[in-house]
């Protein structure tokens, strides 16, 4: 891709309508109206709640006449809960559609609140593990917008939200596949305020979903080249954006790296994933930098499996070689000059808790979709090669 490229803007139709380019931030008010929002509800999380988007967001729907409810009350690992209150507000309120904005939670949160807010089914009979419920033509899903403010989930994309259930003390995937977000807009300019070490951790986290979706050990052309390019670009881009945050370019390279990473793993994901889900669940840690911590040490596990898959990795990656330890090797160094923490030990995980966090991450989906099979003692010891050695 020329670099100019990034600074213009794009629209594209798969696997969703999606607007890209610096300022389309801009065209909110048309594509509310399009979708047929009068008076949408703008959601977001706890820690964008104070962020200058929401503000503008706002403004430019009040200068078009588009009135907007506000709820921010989103946990950065969205519990069952929460939703429920914010289904709620989106029926005191007579809201006509969702304005997803944010990083992973907000937009979880979101979709989420979009599965429950006009009908009376459960929100965990969404599962993506179990049957498809069945929802009334009379009580569609409300239109969403769906609006990335951090370069990492690509949760843009798909109706796929990770929420914490805090009975089971576990994260779960909730979905419906009629639920589509009308539009993603990708405005690059929305990330320019992220601070160094939230662009490191999301960052990586578009990258691991890059790679595990690519190690699945499925047959999906479709998905498999969508995830070189994200790795491509995230490979081109991640270091720059940290170190040169105003760097638009940058920006814009990450944005388009995390919205491939999104679609990718419409294939499935790996271990990495299923160890931070459940990680996060219980400990609260960030998402992105979970990933970016378990990767070393899920991938020292994955190598017998990974052979056929190195070479277009590699070449993603721009290395003059195609072996599991130059790959790995490259992989450690970016962790390395983005500063992320060597182990989990380091993010407060305790060896005690391995055994639990093993035995749950073995029922997440994507622990069944990783590269290489793994049983509940084997994930075991990759939880504590993670914790005791990480990289």
């Amino acid at each position: 891709m020329k670099e100019n490229h990034l600074l213009a803007g794009h629209d594209w139709s798969f696997p969703v309508p999606i607007a890209y380019g610096p300022g389309r931030l801009a065209e909110l008010p048309q594509h509310c109206a399009a979708a047929g929002m009068k008076n949408p509800l703008l959601m977001s999380d706890r820690g964008s709640a104070s962020l200058p988007f929401i503000d503008r967001c706002q403004q430019l729907l009040a200068a078009q006449g588009i009135s907007t409810g506000v709820f921010t009350a989103v946990s950065p690992n969205p519990r069952e809960h929460e939703i429920e209150a914010a289904a709620a507000a989106f029926r005191h309120g007579q809201h006509d559609g969702i304005i997803a904005m944010g990083g992973g939670s907000g937009l979880d949160g979101a979709k989420a609140t979009c599965l429950t807010a006009l009908n009376d089914i459960d929100l965990w009979a969404f599962n993506y593990d179990v049957a498809v419920p069945d929802v009334s033509a009379a009580q569609p899903f409300p239109p969403l917008i769906c609006i990335p403010t951090t370069s990492g989930t690509g949760a843009e994309t798909e109706s796929t939200a990770m929420i914490t259930d805090t009975q089971r003390g576990m994260k779960l995937c909730v979905w419906h596949p009629t639920l589509k977000p009308s539009l993603a807009l990708l405005d690059p300019e929305l990330t320019l305020a992220l601070p160094a070490h939230l662009t490191a951790w999301t960052g990586v986290d578009a990258l691991v979903h890059a790679i595990e979706a690519y190690c699945v050990p499925d047959y999906h052309p479709l998905c498999d080249g969508i995830a070189l390019e994200s790795m491509a670009l995230a490979h081109r881009w991640l270091r720059t954006a940290v170190a040169e945050p105003d760097n638009l370019t940058a920006r814009g390279g990450m944005q388009i790296a995390a919205c491939l990473g999104g679609i990718a793993f419409l294939k499935g994901l790996g271990l990495v994933h299923a160890i931070s889900h459940m990680v996060g669940a219980d400990f609260d840690t960030h998402h992105g930098l979970t990933n970016a911590v378990a990767l070393p040490a899920v991938m020292r596990f994955n190598k017998p499996a990974m052979t056929d898959k190195l070479a277009p990795m590699a070449a993603a990656l721009g290395l003059e070689q195609d072996d599991f330890d130059t790959f790995y090797r490259a992989l450690c160094q970016l962790l390395d000059d983005l500063d992320i923490p060597v182990s989990l030990g380091e993010l407060g995980i305790p060896l005690e808790a391995a055994g639990e966090l093993a035995a749950k991450a073995h029922l997440d989906a994507a622990a069944g979709s990783n590269i290489r099979s793994a049983s509940v003692a084997e994930i075991e010891q990759v939880i504590i090669d993670a914790i005791e050695v990480g990289r």
